[in-house]
């Protein structure tokens, strides 16, 4: 059985750095599971590190070793999980056609789960005549329909999503057409998951100092660049990431810069507990403290004695 890495774990833990180390002594190529780098143009804020490199047949090259799902779509286009399993599946493939090692690198644990295990609402395409008719209604509604048509799916939904007409709404939509999709992953592998994480404390200061980096390395210009480009907030995807919207009211005179950056910082806060939410209900993942000491070697030893053995 072919086999396949995975570096997993909230942002700022040095995911792609541990993936890059891996991947240039087990000749491995790198598979990104991020939600956002996907997108053309959106390098600093998004944490790319592309800077130099090369984009090529799909890949870049970064210290000789390719890095795919990388600068796929243009930031106006609304690239979703099912999007992704396709090109992922396809990449990993031809991985290991070649003889390599994939190593899948991220922190959008959805795109993950999706990949290795299947989900059944990929490929159901959003229905807006159905969305447009249960918007009207009122939670309880939502509720009651959602108990009716799938109740096993209202089990599953934790307290916070029962109360989210959203997430109610397309749960709903998935129910109602989940005879018609329900998507397998294709992908079968001997797989080692790899966790990387530490204290929330040193997370956010962590967090905090990768953001200001990148305040330095020029966000603000590229966020400039993106609008000039026509990329809107309210039109592209820059209004719903991490790292961008939280300019916007800097960008309308609302706010000042050091409001937008500690605005920011904030979010990027909340979006390390709930990935640390996602991660610890997966099952499999080995973790690994990235403040203890010799984490690193740990690591390299786990994945080597996994990797040679037959």
């Amino acid at each position: 059985m072919e086999k396949l890495l995975v570096i997993c774990g909230p942002t700022a833990t040095g995911k792609t750095g541990l993936a890059l180390k891996l991947a240039k002594r087990l000749k491995g190529e790198i598979v990104s599971f991020d939600s956002r780098q996907v997108y053309k143009g959106m390098d600093i804020v998004t944490g790319k590190d592309v800077l130099g490199a090369k984009f090529k047949d799909g890949f870049y090259l970064i210290k000789g070793v390719k890095i795919w799902l990388y600068d796929l779509v243009e930031p106006d286009y609304q690239f979703n999980v099912a999007d992704f399993v396709k090109e992922a599946e396809k990449v990993i493939k031809d991985i290991w056609q070649r003889g390599k090692l994939p190593i899948l690198a991220g922190g959008t644990g959805f795109y993950l789960k999706a990949l290795l295990e299947g989900i059944e609402s990929l490929g159901i395409l959003p229905d807006f005549v159905l969305r447009e008719e249960l918007s009207s209604l009122k939670l309880t509604e939502l509720q009651k329909r959602l108990k009716k048509f799938n109740p096993q799916r209202w089990v599953k939904m934790n307290a916070s999503d029962q109360k989210n007409p959203r997430r109610l709404i397309r749960a709903i939509e998935v129910s109602l057409k989940k005879d018609k999709v329900l998507k397998k992953s294709s992908l079968k592998a001997n797989l080692l998951k790899i966790g990387l994480k530490t204290s929330l404390k040193d997370l956010y200061h962590l967090v905090d100092q990768r953001v200001e980096k990148r305040v330095e390395e020029g966000a603000e210009k590229e966020i400039k660049t993106l609008m000039n480009k026509g990329y809107k907030f309210k039109n592209s995807i820059l209004g719903t990431t991490i790292g961008y919207r939280q300019w916007r009211p800097y960008f309308e005179g609302k706010k000042t810069k050091k409001e937008a950056i500690f605005a920011w910082k904030n979010a990027e806060h909340g979006y390390v507990r709930r990935q640390l939410t996602w991660f610890r209900k997966e099952k499999g993942i080995k973790w690994f403290d990235i403040l203890s000491r010799g984490w690193q070697d740990k690591v390299e030893r786990t994945v080597f004695l996994w990797y040679t053995k037959k």
